[in-house]
């Protein structure tokens, strides 16, 4: 998630410290390869996720790494990121289609329309069913179920929302037809749901509300009340900052930077439309090819127990996507769920998300 590595860079690095969690700050840059564990493992786990997840002592990666091995003596958990630093799954989808080898055991950072995309893309399976097989699977939170098949479970997850700046606007929006007023004219920024998952919730959120056949009409009209669509979460987020607009898109959990920072919370206010927030779980599996299946699902189960739950999501600037799981310090205070979580399913996505979001892209670009 390069919204972390966005946050600590911006100072953020406190907010694990408020939020109850242990570690240290950074020690070094964003992961490209391997990093390696301790010689004295007679086991490897290698598990494969996106930089920012084991950037620095104060990662989640960091964190499961320590913890996971003093639980095993016998075992070296080795992280390691696409060569391409890319924070998606697409280098694998490559190389199972080759025929090459996966060299890794565990995916972690999948998301649900991944999940299609790999399902799309192969006929052979490149993760393994393991649900039945954890005894913290039944533990997910109702709503955040991804896979229908059991590969894919969600280790923590975020809620996309408008973020508005209640000390410039007089009245701020409660429904998605409030941001076709007049009055919001210009004043909101979202990301491009081609390169953004912030953007691609943002999206998908709006064809839960308005349907396959009236999410189109809806942007065309909020393009007429001038959104602004910028390229990436960091990039929307710089621009509301920096007050370009009063509106960004981004998640419920901002007001925990906020606080950090020592801001006006009120320039941070969460809006949840139409009492809904978009969920967007991260979830992790393993794979089919996996030399150690047994310790690979070990580690799946070991990231959705309780112990787990409490730390690794809030060093990710997430929810846990447990029930057992639970938040402490500044984001028990600061971060908020939406009263009506809502989601697009894998049943939901297959077979339409990318004409959605193509769709889309094509009416941006032609405004």
């Amino acid at each position: 998630m390069k919204r972390r590595h966005y946050l600590r860079a911006a100072g953020a690095t406190g907010v694990v410290a408020l939020a109850g969690c242990a570690g240290g700050g950074d020690t070094g840059g964003e992961e490209t390869n391997a990093t390696a564990g301790s010689a004295s493992g007679t086991r490897t786990l290698t598990v494969a996720t996106y930089p920012s997840y084991v950037d620095g002592e104060g990662s989640p990666g960091a964190w499961l790494k320590r913890e996971f091995e003093a639980a095993h003596d016998d075992v070296t958990v080795e992280w390691t990121t696409p060569s391409s630093g890319s924070s998606n799954v697409t280098e694998y989808v490559q190389r199972k289609r080759r025929g090459a080898a996966i060299e890794a055991d565990v995916y972690v950072g999948l998301n649900t329309d991944e999940l299609v995309l790999i399902d799309r893309e192969l006929d052979a399976p490149l993760f393994e069913t393991v649900g039945d097989d954890l005894s913290h699977a039944g533990d997910v939170k109702e709503g955040l179920t991804v896979d229908p098949e059991g590969r894919a479970l969600p280790y923590d997850t975020g809620y996309i929302t408008p973020v508005v700046d209640a000390t410039t606007l007089d009245t701020l929006p409660e429904t998605f037809d409030d941001l076709l007023d007049s009055r919001y004219r210009g004043d909101l920024l979202t990301e491009n749901a081609q390169s953004s998952d912030t953007g691609k919730a943002f999206l998908l959120h709006t064809v839960h509300e308005k349907g396959a056949d009236g999410y189109l009409d809806y942007w065309r009209d909020l393009l007429d009340n001038d959104v602004r669509v910028l390229d990436t979460w960091q990039a929307a987020y710089n621009a509301y900052t920096a007050g370009e607009a009063p509106m960004v898109v981004s998640y419920s959990n901002d007001q925990v930077y906020a606080a950090n920072e020592g801001r006006d919370l009120d320039a941070y206010e969460i809006v949840f439309l139409n009492g809904e927030g978009y969920a967007n779980p991260e979830s992790m599996a393993v794979f089919a090819d996996s030399d150690v299946p047994d310790l690979a699902r070990a580690f799946v189960d070991f990231v959705l127990s309780p112990a787990a739950q409490d730390v690794v999501p809030q060093r990710n600037y997430q929810f846990p996507a447990t029930t057992t799981g639970s938040l402490s310090g500044a984001y028990a205070e600061y971060a908020k769920t939406p009263p009506t979580p809502v989601t697009l399913t894998y049943d939901d996505l297959a077979g339409h998300v990318s004409e959605w979001v193509e769709q889309w892209s094509r009416l941006v670009a032609q405004h």
